[in-house]
């Protein structure tokens, strides 16, 4: 085996004029058989947990052929990357860590079995002419040889019910033992553990699956501000919220939920009335917190750097048209839908649908209710794709322009009889283009002179077409989904492009380490 000879400046240094003239131009090779001549691919990673104990990874490859037209959909190719019971109970959370330098991702998955299960995938795409595998089911298995098991974590003595990756080194958990653990990735130790009170049972919520002579307890959910200094927790059997100062480690606040609040926010009588998701938006301006069938936004005021007088107020509340029990919450970046002046969350639905709302103050109509009315300004799903079903948990993610023809926003989606759908989100309207005045409508006069208001109930448009959908076959209960980079083999062939690695010639097989000989 030979060496390629590299073209030599005056200067003795390699010239880069063949990258140059290359780079950007489909590469030739003897063997062509092997080339890519499509004219953009995407491949999407997506894991998912079930009822059923197994943990699923599927691959949806986006494509987008030369010959389509312009602003035609891509056709989506959908594959098992892996499948096998990682628990012996029900998988409850999912959370993925930022990439590493060696382009792997930590997975950790928790479960009613009191474990946390950890994972190391590949950030990477395989090459589909090595990566297909022989299938009885019909499906195509796409391997890829990177992803292991890294083992467990058992600090907790409950159910697990939230995971989050704040950063790449620490990992943090909540469970039904009111306790939030924090463990260091380097090498998974547990560096400390939140407690969290106890709430005291005055009486009996309905729905209470606390066993006999106990009380419900367990954190539901926290979210950690983007600048790692607060964290805001919601648990069973308190209708309030906590403030944590994570540089101490102690509680900075709580945050009781009045009788006012819980009534816009849908709870009635009987309601539990305490919080069941939590999530800050993109800048930490603001953070929305769940109910069974509505949501409040909370607007932070106090000075953050100090931690010093930290207080929220609610700023508008959020009930979906028709009312619907809510499942999952997420904010989406408004930068990034070219609409920089709007905070927008997407809420999934009970029947099948997940619904934008704009948080932007000046979109919030103004209402003789005590908290305003977040406009509902697009939905995807429902009856639109005949499946009704509901939607557990959804992802939203963001294709780059690296590959214009498949530049979207997307959305995957995850429904109880096992379905995963992949949406294409179109571009939402601009916060002074929303139609506000049909939501809020002053009736006539009535008898008595005084004026009347009442809210319209107005059609909410789709914004999102469906791309694809994959029959899992089993019950999801969680999902997470990331964008993948480019296969091994594409960097390996650009780099031997400038002449910086052997070649015989052929492209046939690439080391898995993708180690340049010298």
């Amino acid at each position: 085996m030979g060496k390629r000879k590299r073209a030599v400046e005056g200067n003795g240094l390699p010239s880069q004029t063949l990258l140059d003239q290359n780079f950007n131009q489909t590469a030739t090779f003897e063997n062509a058989e092997h080339q890519d001549h499509r004219s953009g691919v995407v491949v999407l990673q997506i894991i998912a947990g079930t009822y059923d104990k197994i943990l699923h990874g599927i691959t949806a490859t986006m494509l987008h052929e030369q010959s389509d037209a312009v602003g035609k959909n891509p056709s989506v190719e959908f594959a098992d990357t892996f499948l096998f019971n990682a628990h012996s109970s029900a998988i409850r959370c999912l959370a993925l860590s930022p990439p590493s330098d060696h382009d792997k991702i930590t997975l950790a998955s928790g479960s009613s079995d009191q474990t946390i299960n950890l994972y190391h995938i590949s950030a990477r795409s395989i090459s589909k002419r090595r990566a297909e595998m022989p299938s009885l089911a019909g499906r195509s298995i796409v391997e890829p040889p990177k992803n292991r098991e890294l083992g467990s974590l058992q600090h907790h003595a409950a159910s697990i019910n939230a995971l989050k990756f704040p950063t790449r080194s620490k990992l943090l958990s909540s469970a039904d033992d009111s306790t939030i653990g924090v463990a260091r990735t380097r090498d998974w130790t547990v560096l400390s553990s939140i407690k969290v009170p106890i709430p005291k049972a005055h009486r009996r919520p309905s729905g209470d699956t606390a066993p006999l002579g106990g009380a419900p307890a367990g954190v539901n959910d926290f979210a950690i501000h983007p600048s790692l200094k607060l964290m805001v927790s919601v648990s069973k059997g308190e209708k309030c919220m906590r403030l944590w100062n994570l540089v101490t480690g102690k509680k900075a606040g709580v945050l009781n939920f009045d009788k006012a609040l819980l009534q816009e926010a849908g709870e009635g009588r009987r309601a539990r009335g305490e919080g069941l998701r939590v999530e800050w938006n993109i800048h930490g301006e603001e953070f929305v917190v769940s109910f069974e069938k509505g949501a409040v936004v909370f607007g932070l005021v106090g000075f953050l750097d100090t931690l010093a007088c930290i207080d929220s107020k609610p700023k508008g509340v959020i009930k979906t048209s028709p009312l619907s029990k809510i499942h999952q919450i997420h904010y989406i970046d408004g930068e990034a839908e070219k609409n920089s002046h709007a905070n927008m969350l997407a809420v999934s639905t009970e029947d099948g649908r997940v619904v934008f709302f704009s948080t932007t103050p000046d979109d919030i109509p103004n209402q003789p209710s005590q908290i305003r009315s977040c406009p509902a300004i697009g939905q995807i799903g429902g009856a639109v794709d005949g499946s009704g079903s509901r939607v557990k948990d959804f992802e939203y993610l963001k294709v780059a322009g690296r590959r214009r023809a498949l530049a979207a926003s997307l959305i995957v989606t995850c429904s109880s009889d096992g379905t995963i759908g992949l949406w294409k989100l179109d571009s939402l309207k601009r916060p002074e283009t929303i139609q506000l005045p049909d939501h809020v409508v002053n009736a006539p006069t009535g008898v008595n002179g005084e004026q009347n208001t009442q809210i319209k109930a107005k059609p909410i448009p789709q914004v999102g077409q469906l791309l694809g959908k994959y029959e899992t076959g089993n019950r999801i209960t969680c999902l997470k989904a990331f964008v993948m980079a480019d296969s091994v083999e594409k960097d390996f062939d650009r780099q031997s492009l400038n002449g910086n690695v052997e070649t015989n010639g052929h492209s046939g097989s690439w080391s898995d380490d993708n180690s340049d000989s010298a």
